[in-house]
């Protein structure tokens, strides 16, 4: 999962100069998603396996809920500030972790509690202090769009995680693109943009980094349980600070130093061993 979040963390960079070039959201998914489509099918043909997979119908859905969860989200950072739409979009791992206990009946560990405790408040802190103290109301309906983001990714890491047990990660991981780029092109061709020379690169690097992301997040799901894969999702938060201080020479906070270590010290918790209390769907 550090290597998910550096994934996703560079991603985003990459996605944020995109964006300050004039390219379309749509577009980007579009790139993001042929390049990883093209992957996907390389590394399948090498392990020589069906694109079909043993649950095809579960694969197309968890394609699906990750797209409408994409465009909630996305469409949450044109209504909310960015500090409210990036905090209520890190909500993602307690709805993973519900998700897991309610369909899967994964155990909620305390220590995992605590991490996810953590990981909020650490991104609380990193978002912007404002947001506590700046009075001004939320829009209700950016809150809700938000909100419908973050239970989509978590609705769709749970399905990561429901499908790791019968299908590989390849598999799992190709039905993302095969569902984000035909719907990308199909209600954001007319807005596309032909790329510059150097722009390329930049679109190609989208692709290649969302890869590198979905294969550690899938890994992960497979190897762990959702809840506490999701809570090292944090660790992307952490990444992109550190992006934003060395590449594009943002200034690094009291508040962004405190937000770190909340994230750390909730990911080395979640590390350790917990012969405490438990919580499954039966005794909650």
């Amino acid at each position: 999962m550090i290597i998910s979040g550096l994934g996703f963390a560079l991603m985003g960079l990459c996605v944020k100069i995109a964006g300050a070039r004039g390219f379309p959201i749509m577009e980007l998914i579009f790139a993001r998603s042929l390049v990883s489509l093209i992957l996907c099918y390389i590394d399948i043909q090498r392990l020589k396996l069906s694109i079909f997979g043993q649950n095809t119908g579960l694969l197309w859905l968890r394609g699906i809920i990750g797209f409408l969860a994409l465009i909630a989200v996305y469409k949450s950072l044109t209504i909310l500030p960015l500090a409210e739409a990036t905090l209520i979009q890190y909500l993602h791992p307690i709805f993973t972790a519900i998700f897991a206990w309610f369909f899967l009946g994964e155990r909620i560990q305390n220590n995992t509690i605590l991490c996810v405790f953590l990981g909020c408040l650490g991104t609380l802190i990193l978002s912007s202090p404002g947001i506590i103290t700046n009075g001004a109301s939320l829009s209700l309906i950016g809150l809700a769009v938000g909100l419908i983001g973050a239970a989509g990714s978590g609705l769709a890491y749970t399905l990561v995680r429901h499908l790791s047990y019968s299908e590989h990660p390849s598999v799992i991981i190709l039905y993302f693109p095969l569902v984000c780029l035909p719907l990308s092109f199909i209600f954001g061709w007319n807005d596309f943009i032909m790329p510059r020379s150097s722009d390329w690169l930049l679109l190609i690097a989208i692709g290649f980094f969302t890869h590198i992301g979905q294969v550690g997040l899938t890994l992960g799901m497979s190897l762990e349980k959702a809840a506490n894969v999701a809570a090292y999702g944090y660790v992307q938060v952490v990444f992109a600070a550190m992006l934003g201080v060395f590449v594009l020479s943002e200034k690094l906070s009291m508040t962004t130093l405190l937000g770190t270590i909340c994230i750390l010290g909730g990911l080395v918790i979640n590390q350790r061993k917990d012969g405490s209390k438990t919580f499954t769907k039966g005794n909650a």
